[in-house]
């Protein structure tokens, strides 16, 4: 065994000595290294097999032929030694310049030691270091970059965990919505399977209830409808007696204050009054009466020329005796006052059933042309001089811009107040509710709109002002009366209003 693991060393060593191009082939040891090898295992005798007595000579002897050709086809044969040193054999050892030593060749070449090993590992070294360093390097990086994996491994460990416990509780919080969606779900579908019938048959019924009430109601409007199909019309009994105005009748014994016809001049025709025969002697005629707010006063321009509303009413008594609300018309009472001086009275009377009264002993109202200017003088009465005066709770410019005197008339569409002319944006009609004298505005608005029990705001207002019927000096802005009345008549002297400033005959004439 021994000897066959020192065969397969020589051969080993020999392949790498015929490898290295640096190897000197005129030295084959390992051939007759190998050779002694074969003699060895197949006891093939050898020269010098044993040691001479020293004086002797021995004839050399060439090992056999076995396995030459052979070996020959890979190593080099050495040269036959010389005669002189085959005959003298010296026991001696030799050193190479690398420090290794052999025995005398003579004796035979004995396989590479442990130097030869070192001298063939010396030669391979300059070759092989660098690659040993680049992979000492690659090795380093890799190292490097193994680290760097494991740092990045063991964060992304750590936000899969963190996103592990966020995604547990959104899957808490999806399954806590989703059992809400379900309670939801059931409850709203026992109330569509139960509830919901019910109240759509409720519904209907309310719908049934409410189609028979707009029924009835279209029903009444279609009766209101051909009722007022034909103008309004006084049935009342017209009384025999008649004169140019109220005060004419009075003369001729007309004494019950109710309906009559007068006709101011014999060109024109008879037209309908109520006149009060009693009030501080009679004699007047009713030109404008608010009491119920069952007509609305805010008319055009036309409706205030021409007149509105109802003359008067029978309760009963056979004739009408009570007036109802109206306005007489701008035209007819521009005519009356021109007739002779007149004299203008205001009732009043507020949710309480206080009443107070205010009165110009000269009035008149100019033509359409001078577009009813309206002209006053002569004040008396307990409720305040707002036309001449203005409202006695104002001051300076503002108190001013209340004075209804010299102003001429405005409805909605026919502004002709003092609040900037021409901008349709300022007209005081159209907020405050009615026809009038305005100025800009107002501090008395007689035919502002109608608000039960006295006291309004500015949010029940259409436009946010003091629309309502409004006498500022006694009741302020925000309280309109239950009941106002305008009443004219000629003066006379037993009225308390008497020996007040005139109008100018030569103002009378061009009217």
């Amino acid at each position: 065994m021994k000897w066959t693991l020192v065969l397969f060393f020589c051969i080993a060593v020999a392949r790498a000595m015929v490898i290295d191009d640096d190897y000197d082939n005129s030295e084959t040891p390992d051939a007759e290294c190998t050779f002694v090898l074969l003699n060895i295992l197949f006891n093939v005798p050898q020269v010098g097999s044993h040691r001479p007595d020293g004086s002797a000579t021995h004839t050399e002897r060439r090992p056999t032929s076995v396995g030459t050709n052979r070996l020959k086809s890979r190593f080099n044969p050495q040269p036959t030694p010389s005669t002189a040193r085959s005959r003298v054999i010296h026991d001696t050892e030799h050193q190479d310049d690398g420090g290794c030593k052999h025995f005398n060749e003579d004796w035979g070449v004995l396989c590479p030691n442990g130097c030869e090993l070192r001298t063939g590992l010396l030669k391979e070294e300059q070759s092989i270091q660098p690659v040993i360093d680049d992979l000492k390097l690659k090795v380093s990086n890799l190292s490097q970059f193994t680290n760097t994996i494991h740092v990045y491994v063991d964060r992304v460990d750590y936000e899969m965990q963190q996103r592990q416990a966020q995604h547990s509780g959104n899957n808490r919080i999806v399954d806590s919505y989703n059992a809400e969606l379900e309670d939801s779900f059931v409850l709203i579908k026992d109330k569509i399977e139960r509830t919901l019938p019910l109240t759509i048959r409720l519904m209907r019924s309310l719908v049934d209830s409410l189609k028979t009430k707009l029924q009835n109601l279209e029903q009444a409007v279609q009766t209101q409808s051909l009722y007022c199909k034909d103008p309004c019309t006084v049935t009342c009994n017209i009384p025999v007696v008649s004169g140019k105005e109220c005060n004419d009748i009075y003369e001729k014994g007309g004494r019950t204050s109710q309906l009559y016809l007068i006709r101011p001049h014999s060109q024109a025709t008879p037209y309908k009054v109520y006149c009060d025969m009693t009030t501080n002697q009679g004699g007047w005629a009713l030109i404008q009466n608010r009491q119920d707010g069952s007509v609305d006063f805010g008319r055009s321009w036309d409706a205030y020329k021409n007149g509105f509303g109802n003359i008067a009413f029978d309760v009963g008594k056979g004739f009408c005796d009570t007036p109802g609300e109206y306005w007489l018309g701008n035209d007819r009472i521009s005519y009356l006052t021109k007739l002779k001086n007149t004299e203008l009275l205001f009732e009043m009377q507020d949710w309480e059933s206080n009443k107070l009264i205010a009165g110009y002993n000269k009035f008149m109202v100019q033509n359409e042309v001078n577009k009813y200017r309206l002209l006053v003088s002569g004040y008396f009465g307990t409720a305040g001089n707002t036309l001449m005066e203005g409202a006695k709770t104002l001051y300076g410019k503002n108190r001013t811009m209340t004075i209804h005197q010299n102003m001429m008339f405005s409805t909605y569409d026919r502004d002709n107040d003092g609040w900037e002319p021409g901008d349709t944006t300022k007209q005081c009609a159209k907020e405050d509710g009615g026809g009038w004298w305005y100025n800009r505005c107002h501090a008395s608005n007689p035919n502002g709109r109608y608000y039960w029990n006295g006291n309004y705001t500015k949010q029940m207002a259409k436009h946010g002002t003091d629309d309502g019927i409004v006498w500022m000096d006694w009741k302020g802005s925000w309280y309109s009366m239950k009941k106002i009345s305008m009443k004219i008549r000629p003066v006379f002297t037993n009225y308390p209003g008497v020996g007040a400033e005139q109008i100018p005959q030569a103002t009378l004439d061009k009217l």
